[in-house]
This record gives C-alpha cells, structure tokens and sequence, in this order.
C-alpha cells in the first residue's frame, strides 16, 4: 500500500534511499512516498516502515498469496489487462480501466465552467464591448465586473479603464454604485489623489452619502493634507447617526499622524461619551506617538487609557502589549523594564511574583452592585413601566426565600424557540436536560401559561414544575425581573432569554420580556443569549 503526502520534512531519519515497490512474502512493510515541496529541487522521497509482529507477518504472507491467485486468475479471464500491468495502480491502469468500463449517460459529469479571469491591464472602450457582448447573461456588467474587482483588489488602472468606458457611453457621468466601489480600490492601494479626485465628484454631485461612502472617504483623506475635511464628513455622518468606532478611529489616528493631539483626545473622549468601546488600534496610536515624550498630561491620559483597559476587561494583542512596553521604557528620566511573562492559574505572575487582580467580586463590590441594580435598572424611578410595585414586591419575597439558582430560563421565550413545536414540551425538554445535571433550575413566565390549550399542556407543565422552581408573572411584561434574579442574589446564574429590550441599555439590562405578536413586529431584532457574563462564577 502506498500514500502519497505533501509538504512533509521533519523526519529525516525515515528517509529511505531504495524504494521498495511490493510486498515479499518473508516480510510486510509500509512504503511512503513523500514529496518535498519546499524545497529547492522538488524532491521526492520513499521510506519504509515495517512491521515487527510475526502474526502479522504471516497473515500478510496470506493475502498476498491470495492477491497474486486472482490476479492470475483475471489475466486468464481478460485479455484486455496486459502482463505489464502487475497491480492496479501502475501506469496507464486507470486510463485501460476507462475504456473496458465507460461511463453511462447517468454518471456523466456536467462540463465544467470556464473560470472568468479578470483583465490585469487596462481596456479601451471596444475591448470592453466585446467583454460584455461575451457576457450577455449578466444584467448590469458594469457593475458586476467593478464588483469583481473589488474581490480581487485589481489594479487602480484597471478599474479606472471600466470607469471611463462607462462615462464615454452615459454623457460623462457616472453611477454612485460604480464610485464607490471604484473609491473603495483607491483607498486599499493607497492612491490619494484619485481618492480627492473622487471626493471631489461625490462632493458636487450628493449633498449626502450614505455610510459606506463616508467611511471610504473619511479613512482615505486622513494621510492627505486635507485630512481635516475627514472631521467635516464626520460632522456629516453626526447629523443622521453616531459615527462608529472605525469613523473615530481613523479620525483619530489622522489627527495623531499630523500632530494635532488635542483634536485626538476631544475624538476620543467623544467617543466615550457615545458608550462606544474603542479599537484597540485607536489606543495603540496613542501609544505610538508618547514613544519619548515628556510630557505628564499626556503620559496621565496614557495612564487613564489603561485603567480603561482594566475595568472593561480588554485585553490588548501582541502588537498592542509591544507599544505598552515600549512607551513605558521610553519616557525620559524613568528606568521602566518591561518583559514578557506567564501568569500562574493561582494568579501569581512569574515576573516579579505578585499576583494578578482577581475578577471576583468583593463583598463590599457585591452589595454595591446589588443595590445599583436594584435602584438604576429594575426600579429606574417607574415601576409601571415593566412591572408593578406588587408583583415586584412578591418576585424579591420569591427570590429571598429560595437558594440560589443555577439557571434562570426566560420561559415563554425559550417555549417559542421553535414555532412548530408544542411549546410546553419545548420547556419540558431544555428543563428535563438541565435537571438531569443536578442544577437549581427557575422558569420565569406568565400565568396563561397554566392554562389549558393546545400550545400549553397542563401534564407538561405538571412534570416542569417537578423539576424547577417557577414564578409565574401576571399577563404583562417581566422585563425586570430576569436582570434582578441573576443579579441581585444569584451571583452563580446562567440566563437563558431571547430579547433585548430596546430602550434599556444593552450592556447592563438583559431581559426576560416574552414578545406577543404585536411586539415581535416591534422588535425585530430578537435573539437568544445563553451563557453567564465574565467575571461570574457560581458562588457556594
């Protein structure tokens, strides 16, 4: 038996000079054929493995003994096979095996498809005319070849020659589609003035962009010299919408490029004003450009931006953690050494020895967090906006005298996860698979759910309520009820749930809001979350 591999050098020791092509019968053995690819002549190489079990030995002897009878008996049978052929992988076997075997009509395979290569030079207007008489199938070929070159990051030129024979045909003008693509291969391969040649159109022709446009622009102008203009287009994108932190970013390291830190940190500062988590590219520039500077404000803000890092658990790469190093060992009159190291699971780093900040939450941190919970989010000042003071006063008595749970499952949400299925047994069945694992199970719904119907079985529900604990909502929302539960006095708890409510803020208020139809075409935007948050871990 014989294995062809690709690409395999590091064992020199299995090289073997001779190649052994069958197997005698005193002995068995495993030849490989490996092929170096890397190397400068292409070589080809055999080695041999044999075997050492005597058992094995003569079980082999066996079957090559039988191999060789019906070999035999096949060239008797078929004369078409010639004597030179000794088995079924040798030269031209395959291409014989062929011709006494044709393929019927099923099996045929289908012609394959010629594979449209792209023009790696520019065209002139009847060049691309014939290009497209040859393809006539495509609706827009002008669009879907610009679209191509998108994917392939063709040539500026290229791309440009698609442009002009456009414009020749349409008066001089020009789709927006076909610029911003075109505008896209500008700012990949770097072309500043063809991208302020692009601006320039977009900017007499459109009074707005849309987003693509802009960020296309705002990143290709910010290494020009009239990278200010960039601020201008993100003045723009503020009238309709928040600028995303791409948008920030390149303005922001625009700013830093051409000097002007204080443009730098009112963007950034800004940024954070809007909630936005910044890339971690924006923070390594102004890294970057601290490397030997003696300036305190600065190294201060540098300072801040780590604390950032810290409390919101990011986490910089490599490249990032070299920039972090090299301005701490930059700054003048200060002897910081830097080292890369391993940090224990105890927590101590191998470094110097101490030991890292754990995630866990203090007792002090745990009570602060409890109350904020309970006074910004489930309460907020308005009850009657998720719940009523009543149900929320009985869902805290509920809470208090029950031991922690495991996992709290937003019920009705996690019955619908499936639309065909009967959404008791839906319930029934996650409830079933989490109870098999010994975890305090609650189910958070509503009291149509014990109700008797055909979406909701009442042996289902009976055999739910054996397995978990429930608290059972009046028929309105429970929206605050999810966060409390997790939040307030089970530090330990998954949260099983399938919305979002749109006007809390995300990253602090999940919820347990079970959509009726007139809220699901409310909030399109559902889906299923499942899992615990960092830095939460079950508590005995």
């Amino acid at each position: 038996m014989t294995f062809y591999f690709t690409g395999i050098r590091s064992f020199p020791k299995l090289w073997k000079s001779n190649p052994y092509l069958g197997l005698g019968p005193g002995h068995s053995s495993l030849s490989l054929f490996l092929k170096d690819c890397y190397g400068i002549r292409n070589q080809e190489k055999w080695f041999s493995l044999k075997t050492v079990s005597p058992q094995n030995a003569k079980a082999m002897n066996l079957l090559i003994a039988k191999a060789r009878y019906v070999r035999k008996k096949d060239e008797g049978s078929n004369k078409q096979v010639s004597a030179d052929s000794p088995h079924m992988f040798a030269a031209g076997a395959a291409k014989k095996r062929s011709q006494m075997n044709p393929l019927s009509k099923e099996h045929v395979l289908p012609p394959v498809k010629n594979i449209f290569q792209l023009p790696t030079k520019p065209l002139n207007s009847e060049e691309w005319d014939k290009l497209k008489e040859d393809f006539k199938e495509k609706a827009n070929f002008e669009n879907w070849i610009i679209s191509q070159m998108v994917k392939c990051h063709s040539s500026v030129d290229v791309a440009k020659s698609v442009l002009a024979w456009v414009a020749a045909k349409n008066n001089g003008i020009i789709g927006y589609d076909l610029l911003v693509k075109y505008l896209y291969l500008c700012v990949f391969h770097k072309q500043t003035s063809e991208i302020i040649d692009v601006y320039e159109i977009m900017k007499a022709r459109y009074k707005r962009l849309e987003s693509g446009a802009y960020t296309l622009l705002i990143r290709g102008l910010i290494h020009t010299d009239r990278w200010r203009e960039a601020l201008l287009l993100l003045e723009d994108i503020k009238k309709v919408m928040i600028p995303s932190k791409k948008n920030y970013s390149d303005c922001i390291q625009g700013a830093l490029f051409h000097q002007d830190v204080n443009v730098a940190w009112n963007l950034y500062q800004e940024l954070l004003g809007h909630d936005i988590v910044p890339m971690l590219e924006t923070l390594k520039a102004f890294f970057d450009f601290g490397k030997d500077m003696k300036d305190d404000q600065y190294s201060n803000k540098l300072q801040d931006i780590l604390l950032y890092l810290r409390n919101n658990q990011l986490y910089p790469g490599e490249s990032f953690a070299h920039s972090i190093k090299t301005w701490f060992e930059s700054v003048p009159g200060e002897q910081w050494k830097g080292q890369f190291t391993t940090v224990q699971q105890s927590g101590q780093c191998l470094g110097c020895g101490k030991t890292v900040e754990s995630i866990h939450l203090s007792s002090e941190e745990y009570e602060f967090l409890k109350e904020k919970i309970m006074r910004d989010v489930i309460d907020g000042g308005d009850q009657y906006k998720k719940t009523t003071p009543q149900e929320l006063k009985r869902f805290q008595n509920f809470v208090k005298y029950h031991p922690p749970f495991d996992i709290v499952i937003d019920g009705l949400n996690v019955a619908k996860m499936f639309p065909k299925a009967r959404e008791s047994q839906v319930l029934l069945d996650v409830v079933s698979q989490l109870a098999k694992q010994n975890l305090q199970v609650l189910v958070l719904g509503r009291k149509h759910m014990l109700k008797q119907n055909s979406r909701w079985r009442k042996d289902d529900m009976e055999k739910v309520q054996k397995q978990a604990s429930f608290f059972f909502a009046d028929n309105i929302i429970f929206s605050s009820m999810t966060p409390w539960c997790k939040q307030r006095e089970t530090r330990g708890t998954y949260l099983t749930m399938t919305t979002w409510w749109k006007d809390i803020p995300m990253k602090c208020q999940p919820n347990g809001f079970a959509f009726t139809g007139r809220h699901k075409d409310a909030y399109p935007h559902a889906k299923l979350v499942f899992g615990c948050p960092p830095g939460w871990h079950q508590s005995s």
